[in-house]
């Protein structure tokens, strides 16, 4: 079997306007409603989170738990599988705000207001 690059195969996962902020909300949060991710992620539409939510159900990097009550209640919270995606995040995470700086000091006048 020819060995391939998997990177495409990661970025899957994380591509996109909304989902790596989704993931960060759910990594900072042990768990949160639909309305409190909706709220704490600036622009995005209901059904764009719902869109998001379930593909990173299907791959099983969220949990959505149900409560059987009325109204019904929906938690979301990352699965012990999208757990082990927060070194990346972090990693990503740093290397973006090293990144900043690097353009910060090369080019010093273009990010001064």
């Amino acid at each position: 079997m020819e060995s391939s690059c998997q990177v495409d195969t990661a970025l899957e996962i994380l591509v996109g306007k909304w989902k790596h902020k989704i993931l960060f909300q759910l990594i900072n949060h042990d768990v949160m409603r639909f309305n409190e991710l909706k709220r704490s992620i600036p622009g995005i539409t209901q059904k764009m989170l719902t869109s998001q939510l379930r593909e990173l159900e299907q791959n099983d990097i969220i949990q959505r738990q149900v409560y059987p009550q009325i109204p019904p209640k929906v938690e979301y919270s990352m699965t012990p599988y999208g757990e082990s995606l927060k070194p990346l995040l972090d990693a990503m995470h740093s290397w973006g705000s090293n990144h900043i700086k690097h353009l910060d000091q090369l080019f010093p006048q273009t990010n001064e207001q």
